[in-house]
């Protein structure tokens, strides 16, 4: 599902949430930058082109506070830094192992979280797919 900006204001206003300009800017550049899944330092870059007074630690707050509320998913990393999904629909993450990409992959019918619940009887609270490995671009790029 492809969130777009009014979708994630929307969700903000029916959880009571304020919405400021620093939390606006960090939607857009949440949005903007949605197919690299970034993370709070290329959020914070982009969110102060928007709104100066943005700082990183409110960065951190209001994505934490996003993540909480179900906003966007956190994607929590041991060797590098944690990035952020604005699209919540089950799907699979390649993550690059040498350059960090993160590409969304659909997942294919036979590996569907509601099927497998169905068929096994498992209640699924939550899925994260990921597949780590190396990118096009970087195969091609000599090591």
């Amino acid at each position: 599902m492809k969130k777009k900006k009014e979708d994630l204001i929307g969700q903000l206003k029916e959880k009571g949430l304020k919405i400021t300009p620093q939390r606006l800017a960090i939607i857009n550049a949440l949005v903007e930058n949605r197919y690299e899944h970034p993370g709070a330092t290329l959020i914070f870059n982009e969110a102060r082109k928007k709104a100066k007074r943005v700082s990183l630690s409110t960065v951190y707050a209001t994505l934490k506070e996003f993540s909480e509320n179900g906003l966007i998913r956190q994607l929590e990393f041991d060797r590098m830094e944690n990035r952020y999904d604005v699209d919540l629909s089950d799907h699979v993450n390649l993550i690059c192992n040498r350059c960090g990409k993160i590409a969304d992959y659909s997942i294919p019918a036979s590996l569907e979280p509601r099927d497998i619940a169905r068929k096994s009887g498992f209640v699924v609270t939550d899925t994260r797919l990921e597949l780590h490995g190396y990118c096009r671009n970087c195969l091609k790029r000599p090591g």
